[in-house]
């Protein structure tokens, strides 16, 4: 590679391959599947899990609630429901096929027997409970909770068909017969019928649907491929090159190729898919070899986003991979993906995907199908595509690969048969099964970020992912699995079906992330400064898996430009993500509008609109702030054309002081702060017109220089007229209104003043506490600094009451919450809606902790001249900090000793140094080496 800068991030193996891959011979593979698969996928019918049983229709039955609550709108909690059904002496059971809902989620038992749960009111579930059944008494309880823990709707939707052997039918119905209680209540009282099947607010149109977030569940299996072949001599040098249309992994000779999850990764596959390079000497051996590969829906034909849609890119996924081996004797052979090939979806493999989890059955395990001499002969043709019109590219930055394990650190059982374990960390990832168990015992794991108050795993907040992984055992001793297609984001694990009690270490969580190296060291005197830090770390590598997504959990797990843009130089100061950027920055080239437009996720699907203002940015923001923490001046010539495309659009929606129709999100997720849009359009714009007018200088396009000053002064001049009143006031008066007239330097002279006193004014009324959301959050704490106000930023930083970011911390959080209030203790849990439990926006505090505390700036590109200003406050005793640059090790450990400050500095080779001593007027000029200083505060 000509750029050394590029190589830091990667590992020495990945960077030799990525070297070598430069000058790869032509890819000459086709691209093959199997199409026609021998049984239909398995298909799930508005249900947690396959059954076999009769689709009962709703009709008869009514939504129940308890009759001491007359109301509609009930308080969070969880309510039992109870009825006693009696059976003939003499019945034989033949079927006990049942329908069940409930708003917000449900958990049913049969005589004290788990049957089944659900957490989507939307989604009728069915189940046979025969098994559970016996002549006599049988009690029924649902337990059914109003998700949130606060007030809403909720009701209980139930209807049982109990068929004899002889054919009689017994029915049981949701209605007033039903006994209920409040969990914590000690008697049992009524239930009352809130209305028929259809009723308000439930109605019938998503019961009752065939298609979208309530339709039934595809989840095809997973495809194994392979091919044996003989070499005819001793191997000196092997080479895989590999891809897919959809997640792939490879075996040869019996062994599985890489440590990667999730490859090719995720890019728009209509316009570039990307190739993989391993070196496979030691695997090939002369004479017969086999090569086999599995490969899942992925990225490409997976459920990606909400509403329940797959097929995003296609239907029938793809493989391509050539073996090129060199002999001793110089001579060389190319082995490809053709349709010699042979291929079969009926493997231990019954189904993979992102948001649904992967199903495992044991008992179909194929031993030596990656072998040579395996006995192939049931298995089909394979189905070719000779090309694709996709640019096929070696991969170009760390791949996703295992971080670390996490043990339990409690296991529960909240309800009979339900086992949570709590992991200690909300991560991303999927869980290590240990099981020792009968032929055919089905075991399920269900994943969630929160417990409810009932001690069960929160999944309404999931919306449609269903996130849940099954193992069905072939009873030869312990058995260990874990997923290879499949991720979730959780903290909690609930095991149902496990015979007899589990062991903690049944279960091991794996944290998976995007491999960036670790750069960044936060450590402090107070423990609950720590803990967000690590909160923020925790939740960057929760969402940088391959590309910047919000979130790890949910049904979106989409990369929002708005919320990379917003973190970006935290994450550069927590981990090397210089070619992870530079990889995504490509993505977001190709995603590109029409008309120079970014839109608000990246790759563009679900969401594919306009990002519109601080969400578009990001492509201009992105890639600068690439090029001043590494020096990266290719990225910006990389990007030039597609920056200078979105400026003239950007230019384009603005005449005169009149802005045509425009997208905008606003400051999302702000505390009662609305601030106008159109103030967000055109403090971006002018921000985004300055940092042009500097890319282009930089790159030595004067003309452009001259261009992006003009245009940054006139968006400047326009936002003064169009907002700022004589007093200062400006049009919204929120606090992110001012922050974006300070930060973009949109005031000058008094005017600024007048700003600034506004915003503390605005900051005061709130009681000293923050109102921002994702865009003004961004840069609060940075325009406190910028205006000499740091007495104030450590009163917001040093908050743990609602809303500010020790809050969560302080109740338990382990991860950055996406709401200021994703729970609250007098609220519980925000609407299930939209309430993710790791999102990393308001993370991006880790910038100034590490530039104020840590007082680590640059002071030019790449830090070849660094600025120590650490700002010491009596509410610290001692912060070390640290970070791993472009240019080597900076780090700056200062302690407090009443109004002393000791203070120690260490500069990489071949940087330069200013330290502003705590209590001196002018900086110490300072080479590389360490250092140790006096001040006061």
């Amino acid at each position: 590679m000509k750029k050394v800068f590029f190589l830091r991030e990667v590992s020495l193996a990945s960077a030799l391959l990525l070297t070598v891959s430069i000058c790869h011979a032509e890819l000459t593979g086709k691209w093959i599947g199997y199409d026609s698969v021998t049984w239909a996928p398995r298909v799930y019918e508005k249900a947690e899990v396959k059954t076999s049983v009769v689709k009962l229709k709703p009709d008869g039955t009514s939504w129940i609630w308890l009759a001491s609550e007359k109301q509609l709108v009930v308080p969070g909690g969880t309510c039992l429901f109870r009825k006693t059904v009696s059976l003939p002496k003499d019945i034989k059971i033949k079927s006990g096929s049942l329908l069940i809902t409930a708003d917000n989620a449900f958990a049913l038992r049969v005589n004290g027997k788990d049957v089944s749960r659900g957490s989507e009111w939307e989604r009728l579930n069915y189940a046979d409970a025969a098994k559970h059944l016996k002549p006599g008494d049988n009690v029924i309880e649902v337990d059914v909770t109003n998700d949130g823990g606060q007030p809403g709707p909720a009701a209980l939707l139930f209807k049982m068909e109990i068929v004899s052997e002889e054919g009689k039918k017994i029915t049981v119905l949701g209605d007033d017969s039903w006994e209920a209680k409040r969990s914590n209540a000690k008697e049992m009282g009524k239930s009352r019928v809130i209305g028929k099947f259809g009723c308000h607010p439930w109605g019938t149109k998503s019961l009752g649907g065939s298609g979208g977030k309530s339709g039934g569940l595809v989840a095809p299996p997973p495809r194994y491929l392979r091919k044996e072949f003989a070499l005819k001599d001793k191997v000196k040098k092997a080479t895989l090159k590999a891809s897919a249309l959809g997640w792939y992994n490879v075996h040869i000779n019996g062994q599985m190729i890489g440590d990667d999850y999730f490859a090719p990764g995720w890019t728009d596959y209509n316009k570039r898919v990307y190739y993989n390079t391993y070196d496979v000497t030691d695997m090939l051996q002369k004479g017969n070899n086999a090569v086999g590969a599995i490969l899942a829906d992925g990225w490409y034909s997976g459920y990606i986003g909400w509403g329940r849609k797959r097929n995003h890119y296609g239907k029938n996924i793809r493989f391509m991979a050539q073996v090129e081996v060199e002999y001793s004797d110089g001579s060389t052979e190319t082995i490809i993906t053709d349709e010699s090939w042979k291929a079969t979806a009926d493997g231990p493999l019954d189904e993979a995907d992102i948001l649904m989890g992967e199903r495992y059955d044991a008992r179909k395990e194929m031993p030596g199908w990656d072998k040579a001499k395996y006995d192939d002969s049931a298995w089909k043709k394979v189905d070719v595509t000779e090309s694709i019109k996709a640019k096929i590219e070696p991969f170009p930055t760390v791949t996703v690969k295992k971080f670390r394990e996490l043990k339990p650190l409690s296991v529960k059982e909240p309800l009979s048969g339900s086992f949570v374990y709590d992991l200690g960390s909300n991560f991303a990832g999927f869980a290590r099964l240990k099981v020792q168990a009968p032929k055919g015992t089905e075991i399920k794991l269900a994943f969630g970020e929160m417990l409810l108050p009932n001690g069960d795993i929160l999944k309404s907040n999931l919306r449609g992912a269903r996130a849940e992984d099954t193992y069905i055992c072939k009873g030869e001793g312990v058995e260990v699995w874990e997923p290879r297609f499949t991720f979730h984001g959780f903290q909690y694990v609930r095991m149902t079906g496990y015979p007899g009690t589990p062991d903690k270490d049944a279960v091991t969580g794996i944290e998976v992330t995007s491999a960036t190296r670790v750069v960044g060291s936060f450590e402090c005197s107070d423990e609950r400064l720590n803990k967000l830090y690590r909160n923020i770390i925790q939740t960057q590598r929760a969402n940088f898996i391959d590309i910047p997504t919000d979130c790890p959990q949910r049904d979106e797990r989409l990369g929002w430009t708005g919320d990379a843009q917003a973190y970006i130089r935290t994450a550069c100061l927590n981990m090397d993500v210089q070619s992870f950027f530079h990889k995504w920055l490509v993505d977001l080239e190709d995603s590109q509008l029409g008309n120079g437009d970014y839109p608000c996720v990246v790759p563009r699907k679900v969401a594919g609109g306009s990002g519109g203002p601080a969400w578009a940015d990001a492509g201009i923001i992105c890639p600068w702030a690439i090029y001043e923490v590494y020096g990266d001046k290719s990225i910006l010539e990389k990007q030039y054309d597609s920056m200078a495309r979105f400026m003239a659009y950007r230019d384009g929606k603005m005449q005169g002081n009149r802005i045509s129709k425009f997208h905008c999100f606003g400051d999302w997720l702000n505390i009662g702060a609305n601030t106008p849009k159109d103030v967000i359009f055109v403090a971006y714009t002018a921000g985004n017109a300055q940092i042009m007018s500097k890319v282009a200088d930089i790159l030595g396009k004067q003309e452009d220089v001259e261009k992006y000053n003009k245009m940054h002064e006139r968006f400047k001049k326009a936002f003064n007229e169009m907002f700022v009143g004589e007093d200062g006031k400006i049009k919204g008066h929120t606090q992110t209104c001012y922050i974006l007239a300070l930060g973009f330097d949109l005031v000058d002279g008094e005017m600024k003043k007048k700003v600034e006193e506004h915003l503390i004014e605005r900051i005061e009324e709130r009681k000293w506490h923050l109102s921002t959301g994702f865009v003004g959050t961004r840069d609060l704490m940075h325009v406190l600094t910028k205006i000499g106000r740091n007495d104030i930023a450590y009163r917001l930083l040093f908050n743990d009451t609602y809303p500010s970011w020790l809050f969560p911390v302080k109740n338990g959080a382990t991860s950055i919450w996406e709401r200021w209030d994703s729970w609250t203790p007098n609220k519980g849990f925000q609407s299930a809606k939209m309430n993710s439990f790791s999102h990393y926006a308001y993370g991006a505090i880790g910038q100034w902790m590490f530039e104020n505390i840590g007082g680590i700036r640059h002071a030019e590109p790449g830090y070849k001249k660094i600025s120590i200003k650490p700002i010491i406050t009596d509410k610290l005793d001692w912060a070390k900090v640290s970070y791993d640059s472009i240019q080597g090790m900076i780090s700056v450990n200062w302690e407090r000793e009443g109004d002393k400050v000791n203070l120690e500095v260490e500069i990489p080779e071949g940087a330069k140094a200013e330290v502003y001593v705590p209590g001196k007027d002018k900086p110490e000029n300072v080479k590389a080496g360490k250092h140790k200083f006096k001040g006061k505060m």
